[in-house]
C-alpha cells in the first residue's frame, strides 16, 4: 500500500510540475508586432511616409493570447506640435491574423478616423525635425461595437478593461 501511495504522490507531483511548466511556457509567449520593412527603434523607409507612396507597411503579428477575441492597432506620433497625432486606427482585427500586407487593411477589420479625419493610413509626415511613431497592437477580450467613424479617443475608451496583452513597434522619421 505504501508503494502505491508513493507512486500516486509522485504522479501527482509530476503532473503539477508539468502543468506549471506548461503555464510558464504559455506566459513566455508574448504578443509581438514586427515588420519586414524596418526594425524596432529605427527609421521607417520613405515609402511608408508622405515623402513616398504613403502606403501602410507590412506587419507581422505573433503571440496572440488564445482567449483574444479581436485585435486593435493604433499608429500615432506623440511628438506632433499639437499633441499626439493618430495616423492609423483599426479594430476588430481577427485574432488569427498573422500578417497585415503592405497598403492593406485586414479582412473584416474596421478602420476609424485618423487625426486628418480620414478613414485610412496616413504615414509619417512631421512638420519639422525627427518624430517618433508608435504602432501599438492590443489583444482584446471581445470584439468592439463602435461606429465606423470612431476616433482613436473613442477606440481607447471602448478598449478599457478589455486589453489582454499589448505591444508596440517604434519607428523614427524626419521629413525631407
Amino acid at each position: 500500500m505504501t508503494s502505491f501511495k508513493q507512486r500516486l504522490l509522485c504522479f501527482a507531483v509530476l503532473a503539477l510540475s508539468c502543468a506549471a511548466t506548461v503555464q510558464a511556457s504559455e506566459a513566455k509567449a508574448q504578443l509581438k508586432l514586427t515588420s519586414s520593412a524596418f526594425t524596432n527603434s529605427c527609421s521607417i523607409p520613405a515609402t511608408f511616409t508622405c515623402d513616398g507612396s504613403d502606403a501602410s507597411p507590412p506587419l507581422s503579428i505573433a503571440g496572440v493570447p488564445k482567449e483574444a477575441k479581436s485585435l486593435a492597432l493604433i499608429m500615432d506620433d506623440p511628438d506632433a506640435p499639437g499633441g499626439t497625432w493618430a495616423h492609423w486606427v483599426l479594430w476588430n482585427i481577427d485574432p488569427a491574423t498573422t500578417q497585415i500586407a503592405q497598403g492593406a487593411v485586414p479582412r473584416g477589420a474596421q478602420q476609424g478616423e485618423n487625426s486628418w479625419r480620414r478613414k485610412s493610413y496616413g504615414g509619417p509626415c512631421p512638420p519639422s525635425g525627427q518624430h517618433r511613431y508608435y504602432f501599438r497592437l492590443y489583444a482584446l477580450s471581445e470584439r468592439l461595437n463602435l461606429p465606423a467613424n470612431s476616433t482613436r479617443k473613442e477606440l481607447d475608451l471602448a478598449m478599457r478593461g478589455k486589453v489582454l496583452a499589448q505591444t508596440e513597434l517604434l519607428v523614427i522619421y524626419a521629413h525631407r
